[in-house]
């Protein structure tokens, strides 16, 4: 959009409710944000841009978690593991899969989509969650006051037209940024603050797929490497994540970098969806002529959702980075551990491109067996507000801890944090900005979560 002429919009619009907590996007983070401070008794308004909860796990079609645990102990815990264990029992994972992959190893495991949305539709209806689908944040109104920002309430937009919602507390979970941008939470864009955009990929279904036959590790590489020397591709990408196991017959397709694509860009954002839908056909077709137990695979649907790596970022109390990840650092206000290495998805098709991603992705950033880090309570409060919280991968980080947090196991973990974070606040009227974190961490170990560290404080660590 490059308009050069502007028109003013006004209009008086209607005021609803206040509530505890206002939870902008329900992926991964903002489902269980909202879950986690309901069942601290707050009253919750969850909006979905969609039609379903879930983001990238169904909508976006990335049906695979894996690195809840690194083989040695389990990284995840409370709502997370809730909703595997659901799963699980309704036979809704991948066969042969089980607590196992959810309690100690690195290996993950595939899972029904249709499942997840009626499994998180279920745990908000039973926690009092308010979920509003077809909706956005549009605006949001904020003061300042006493050296801090707060957050009055957001305008929405429905097919209702516009509604202001006052609030308690507000958490960004919309995976851009797009509630802390409006708040003027200073942030990172891809494109703009880096050199480069991690490329994001239209994920899809894929049924057909003989798994007796198939096996991925062994054997995508070679032929990937052999359709690239024979001219199959259209694009000559030699990272390919490829084919991951879903149901008998079924797998989710993860192929197909769209380079350059900015998804802060409504006309590149509408580019890739066409190219990512022509990348999915060609995928397939290759998996078809190149790989045994593939030969009947067929493209069942295109993930309704763009498969976005890297938007817009807050900048937090606490920005993660790099050496604290290769330091493997433990911070007594850890929200969360976790062990997926770092994964930063090639810029170009050059082979250096590639032998850089190859060399981060297996060596240099791939926790040991046994090891972890942590995840501190600064990276989920955007720099001095009292009542407003990111969660998901719009946190606090450089961009190649991004690269491993923005995983979904990892966003609901920040999520569980993010929502009691704001029932906290609520309660005891503590700001985002300078929340009692021994409260808060021995609040998140009652509900289950996985928080080893021996030495606690009550004050955030700090950039």
């Amino acid at each position: 959009m490059n308009a050069k002429e502007t028109y003013t919009l006004k209009r008086d619009i209607p005021v609803e409710h206040r509530y505890d907590l206002l939870v902008a996007g329900g992926g991964p983070a903002g489902t269980v944000a909202a879950i986690a401070a309901a069942r601290e008794g707050m009253s919750v308004l969850l909006v979905e841009a969609s039609g379903a909860l879930g983001g990238m796990g169904t909508q976006g079609l990335v049906s695979s978690w894996y690195c809840m645990g690194n083989n040695v102990h389990s990284m995840v815990g409370g709502i997370m593991v809730e909703i595997c264990e659901a799963l699980y029992e309704r036979g809704a994972i991948e066969p042969g899969k089980g607590p196992e992959q959810w309690q100690r190893t690195k290996s993950g495991f595939g899972f029904d989509p249709e499942a997840l949305k009626r499994l998180l539709d279920e745990l908000c209806e039973r926690a009092g969650v308010e979920v509003r689908f077809a909706t956005r944040v549009v605006e949001a109104q904020t003061e300042r006051s006493g050296g801090s920002s707060r957050v009055l309430g957001a305008v929405l937009h429905s097919i209702e037209g516009f509604s202001y919602v006052p609030a308690a507390s507000f958490i960004d979970a919309t995976g851009d940024a797009v509630l802390s941008d409006l708040c003027g939470v200073t942030c990172r864009e891809a494109g703009r603050d880096t050199d480069k955009i991690m490329p994001p990929t239209l994920c899809a279904r894929v049924t057909g797929i003989d798994h007796n036959r198939f096996h991925r590790k062994p054997h995508q590489q070679p032929a990937v490497d052999r359709a690239v020397a024979e001219g199959f591709f259209s694009q000559a990408d030699r990272h390919v994540p490829g084919l991951f196991r879903t149901g008998d017959g079924d797998a989710i397709l993860n192929a197909g970098h769209l380079f350059d694509m900015d998804a802060l860009s409504v006309a590149s954002l509408s580019a890739g969806y066409v190219r990512g839908r022509q990348f999915a056909d060609e995928y397939v077709r290759f998996f078809r002529a190149y790989l045994d137990g593939c030969e009947h695979a067929h493209l069942s649907a295109t993930a309704a959702l763009m498969g976005v790596r890297e938007s817009r970022r807050i900048v937090g109390e606490y920005e993660l980075d790099w050496d604290d990840f290769v330091a493997r650092r433990k911070f007594p206000d850890s929200i969360g551990i976790y062990c997926k290495q770092i994964d930063v998805h090639v810029y170009d098709t050059s082979p250096a491109e590639y032998e850089r991603f190859e060399k981060e992705f297996d060596e240099a950033g791939r926790p040991a067996d046994g090891e972890y880090y942590g995840m501190p309570y600064g990276i989920l409060v955007p720099e001095g507000f009292s009542n407003l919280w990111a969660a998901g991968r719009v946190v606090s980080t450089d961009v190649r801890v991004n690269g491993s947090l923005r995983d979904q196991p990892g966003c609901m973990l920040l999520g569980q944090a993010a929502g009691t974070a704001a029932a906290q606040h609520v309660q005891t009227g503590e700001p985002a900005c300078d929340l009692n974190t021994q409260t808060l961490v021995e609040t998140l170990r009652a509900r289950g979560a996985n928080l080893p560290q021996s030495d606690l404080s009550e004050t955030m660590t700090r950039a």
